[in-house]
């Protein structure tokens, strides 16, 4: 019980430092790395839990979607392109594996109606002050 404890506060580790880099770099999207530190923090300690759901990068990335409020337009839509992107790279390296490029492409189309119809798509804080200014 203690191994598998150790291991999800390792992958909760790892999961947020990806997450922090994700944060930073287009290229890396923090949102499922910052998820999986969240499920790990969760399963193996109430403090670690406690210690990263008050941290900013949580509240910035991924407190929204874990409430059920959804996501902004531009966290889906930088996800949906670094996906997209990386899902490209094994597409084409898959030229010699049609059933490889089938089987990516449904999981590229079931990600991309997820997050266009299954994520629910708030407004940002920015433009809700500028509504309620008027």
């Amino acid at each position: 019980m203690k191994m598998k404890k150790i291991a999800y506060i390792i992958t909760g580790c790892i999961g947020v430092g990806l997450g922090a880099v994700g944060a930073v770099l287009p290229l890396i999207p923090s949102f499922p790395f910052l998820l999986l530190a969240a499920f790990c923090f969760g399963r193996s300690s109430e403090k670690l839990n406690h210690w990263f759901t008050h941290t900013k990068l949580y509240k910035n990335n991924l407190e929204s979607y874990v409430k059920g409020e959804g996501m902004t337009r531009k966290t889906k839509i930088r996800i949906m392109i670094t996906v997209t992107l990386l899902m490209s790279v094994g597409f084409i390296m898959m030229s010699r594996v049609p059933v490889g490029r089938i089987v990516l492409s449904c999981v590229w189309l079931f990600h991309i109606l997820y997050f266009t119809f299954g994520v629910n798509t708030i407004k940002t804080e920015g433009v809700e002050s500028l509504q309620d200014m008027s």
